[in-house]
């Protein structure tokens, strides 16, 4: 950006953001790259400095000072405790779109993710495959190796089929990525809706654009969010539900007049006749930044779960991000290792039957690479297989 006057009303509006700050700190404690670095930089109102002073012209922003927003994790834990009620969701993606993607994103990988038919043609074709250790030491990069780690050794599920259903309540958005790694738990939440009565139809698999909002890729995320809204059009649905709560925000800002959730209050709110079979196990509950912060939706997933007789429950870490925040996995594999690693020392203590969490990308990074951590589920999938089943009832 040297040299060149930034855009001026994405300028101004970035401006009017960050003087919202009253720059007491209070997000400090909470941010967990300011935990991982101890550096103003790397804090939500260090942040907000850059982002100003970028967008005024007074600092030109290189591929090496722009590094503290590229390495922001979007977790919005800072939003939450913010007394000045600062809009830093808005300010990061704001500032991001004026920058660009980071020179070190990687573009053709994240290219294959958005397309859920040739990655699942991909997974198929992998199959159980996984390059010998003294082969995975001498790959070219450390995206590629952390690329690898996040396939799963299980086959992906059979998807759930697009439909349009007559009078539909709600519309079920597959996504990209979670369409074929999460294909199990957009059937069985397909399942429950049926159980509790309500109708849905199913959006085809496209991708909401949230990796290309977050990257800065502001071309690629419009045109994703039209496809979005062409697709909820041909829906005949009032409300929209996706399972994968780090694609709600983007959702939300393509349907600003939809009513776009991740579904727990809904089920909650109509799960009182459900009977589910015990399941006498200790289980760890991981719960994903955005659905705490965004979907806030914690609380009825968690009091769903307990319904299953004989189930136990521990939490899973604090509210600390896992580092998987979308593609900072793969741009920034070494820090995703380090902001996982506590949560992954616990799983190894506390050795539980399995791992729940509602966010694929978080699920996928828990478990990476290491075959002697607990087996992973979205909570659910979980709760349908407790269900007793109603007749008729088939995803």
């Amino acid at each position: 950006m040297a040299g060149m006057a930034p855009e001026k009303p994405l300028a101004a509006s970035i401006v009017a953001l960050a003087d919202q700050c009253v720059q007491c700190g209070l997000c400090l404690p909470v941010c967990p790259t300011y935990a991982l670095d101890a550096r103003e930089t790397e804090s939500p109102r260090g942040r907000i400095a850059l982002a100003r002073a970028a967008a005024t012209g007074e600092l030109a922003i290189t591929a090496d000072n722009r590094l503290p927003l590229d390495h922001c994790l979007g977790c919005l834990a800072c939003e939450r405790v913010c007394p000045a009620q600062v809009r830093y969701d808005a300010l990061l993606l704001q500032t991001r779109a004026l920058l660009g993607p980071s020179p070190r994103r990687p573009h053709r990988l994240l290219a294959l993710l958005k397309h859920p038919r040739l990655l699942r043609l991909l997974r198929r074709s992998l199959g159980r495959w996984r390059p010998p250790a003294m082969l995975r030491k001498y790959l070219p990069s450390s995206v590629l190796r952390a690329a690898l780690d996040l396939v799963p050794r299980q086959p992906p599920g059979k998807p759930l089929r697009t439909r349009r259903v007559a009078a539909a309540r709600v519309a079920i958005f597959p996504g990209c990525v979670a369409s074929v790694e999460d294909a199990d738990a957009q059937r069985a939440l397909w399942t429950l809706l049926q159980s509790c009565g309500i109708a849905a139809s199913v959006l085809p698999a496209l991708c909401c654009g949230a990796l290309d909002a977050h990257d800065g890729d502001a071309a690629h995320a419009e045109a994703a969010a039209e496809r979005v809204r062409r697709a909820w059009r041909a829906s005949g649905a009032s409300e929209l539900i996706c399972i994968t709560p780090g694609c709600l925000d983007t959702l939300r800002a393509a349907l600003p007049d939809v009513p776009v959730n991740d579904g727990w209050a809904l089920l909650a709110a109509h799960a009182g006749h459900w009977r589910l079979r015990p399941l006498h196990a200790r289980v760890m509950l991981h719960v994903p930044c955005t659905q705490r912060h965004v979907a806030r939706s914690d609380a009825a997933m968690r009091a769903l779960l307990e319904r299953i007789p004989g189930l136990s429950i521990e939490t899973l870490g604090t509210h600390t991000c896992c580092g998987a925040a979308g593609s900072h996995v793969l741009t920034f594999p070494e820090r995703a290792a380090q902001l996982r690693a506590p949560l992954r020392r616990q799983l190894a203590e506390r050795a539980p039957a399995l791992l729940l969490s509602s966010n694929i990308g978080c699920r996928l990074h828990l478990g990476a690479g290491d075959a002697a951590l607990p087996p992973s589920l979205h909570p659910l999938t979980l709760l349908a297989r407790q269900l007793e089943p109603s007749p008729g009832v088939r995803p």
